[in-house]
């Protein structure tokens, strides 16, 4: 139901035979009740803010599902490529969602604003609230109240959570890989070790992962190649992180280079192979798993930079639906639609100038005290601009209770 459709049958009152309404005798009526364009003021916050939280609730469902699926489905190559342990996959899934939020949330509300108001030009209802005395500030009113309580949301994630995250993923994904390494051998599947040189294969595997049946390895050894078959193998763990012996028995080892005639074979009725996996690789921690704290103590240009972002992103929030209200404005006969592509090139625009700010912050050619704030203050400009040449001065300020 539109917003014109709103029934005003329900705020009359029975009149009593001596002219007199049954609820003026009942309760005094408040300054609210008492006054139509604060009614009308009251029913637009409401339409505004039901349909664009609905609105993006959806854009932010249908971008996070395109997002994650893409994830999952590297992260289930990883996996199924042995780069990965399987039981890590919807952790690392669940900690790179929080990455995602940080970008799709502002994204989806200044899309959802955009089609919210987008319905109002094109079913001429937003030329009716002007004609009522609904000025820019009362639409601004519920539209920043939601935007509001996501940057809330997004503080949070982004000072808190996110470096959480991404050093727990890195934490994860470094002792997933060699746990993968060093991990139960499996019937019949191929186990590549870390450096990528080698491949082993066992036909069959008990359920411990200890012994192995009709063993099959190949690798290089002094820059000759070498395969190795058994009848069995016994694998001996000796310490915590994997290492240990894998002892083949009743097998042939063939040595030497493809091509030439002079392989080696040899016969064992026991043979020894150490397994040696490599210590978890965390790799050197970055900004990006720094601790905001950390950050603030820190004065070198690419922690002010990593800085400066994280607190932009509730700003994002706000300065994208600031920009999307003069933007959203549109001729009935454009559609819903019109200004859509306009509003994804705005955002392209941002997010690079957003980019570009932070490279030249780590890389001194702009002061920290600039930093990346004017990009914000160049957007909040333009947005201001914009709100002037379409409603004037005056305009800006007018409202429902101020007329008569």
């Amino acid at each position: 139901m539109g917003l014109l459709a709103y029934d005003w049958r329900r705020c009359s009152f029975p009149v009593r035979a001596d002219g007199k309404t049954a609820a003026s005798l009942t309760y005094p009526r408040t300054d609210a009740e008492t006054d139509p364009g604060m009614q009308v003021t009251r029913i637009v916050d409401r339409y505004l803010a039901r349909e664009t939280a609905l609105t993006w609730a959806a854009v932010t469902g249908v971008l996070m599902l395109i997002l994650m699926s893409n994830r999952f489905a590297l992260l289930l190559g990883d996996a199924a490529a042995g780069k990965l342990p399987r039981q890590t996959v919807f952790t690392l899934l669940g900690l790179a969602s929080v990455n995602y939020l940080i970008v799709v949330i502002p994204v989806a509300l200044f899309l959802a604003v955009m089609l919210a108001l987008g319905r109002l030009y094109r079913d001429s209802e937003m030329t009716t609230l002007m004609a009522c005395g609904i000025g820019p500030i009362q639409i601004y009113r519920p539209l920043l109240l939601l935007a509001a309580v996501l940057s809330i949301i997004l503080a949070v994630l982004s000072l808190q959570v996110a470096p959480w995250a991404v050093q727990t993923s890195n934490f994860i994904r470094s002792t997933g890989q060699h746990n993968a390494q060093v991990g139960n051998f499996e019937s019949g599947r191929f186990k590549v070790d870390q450096d990528g040189r080698g491949v082993l294969y066992a036909a069959s595997v008990s359920h411990d992962a200890r012994e192995l049946q009709d063993v099959f390895m190949e690798g290089t050894d002094r820059g000759r190649l070498s395969v190795i078959t058994a009848a069995t193998g016994v694998r001996e763990v000796h310490g915590e992180d994997g290492a240990g012996m894998l002892v083949l028995k009743d097998g042939y080892r063939y040595e030497g280079t493809p091509g030439q005639a002079d392989f080696r074979i040899v016969q064992f009725a026991e043979h020894g192979i150490r397994i040696s996996p490599s210590p978890p690789d965390l790799g050197e921690q970055g900004y990006a798993t720094m601790s905001t704290r950390a950050l603030l103590r820190a004065h070198d240009p690419a922690a002010v930079s990593e800085l400066q972002w994280r607190l932009s992103v509730p700003i994002t929030a706000l300065l994208l639906t600031l920009l999307a209200v003069p933007l959203a404005r549109i001729s009935p006969r454009q559609g819903r639609y019109g200004k859509l592509f306009a509003a994804i090139l705005a955002y392209v625009i941002y997010s690079n100038l957003i980019g570009i700010a932070r490279i030249w912050l780590q890389n001194g050619v702009i002061p920290s005290s600039l930093g990346i704030w004017w990009v914000y203050l160049l957007f909040l400009a333009m947005t201001f601009i914009m709100l002037y040449q379409q409603y004037g001065l005056r305009g800006l300020w007018f409202s429902a209770k101020a007329r008569p």
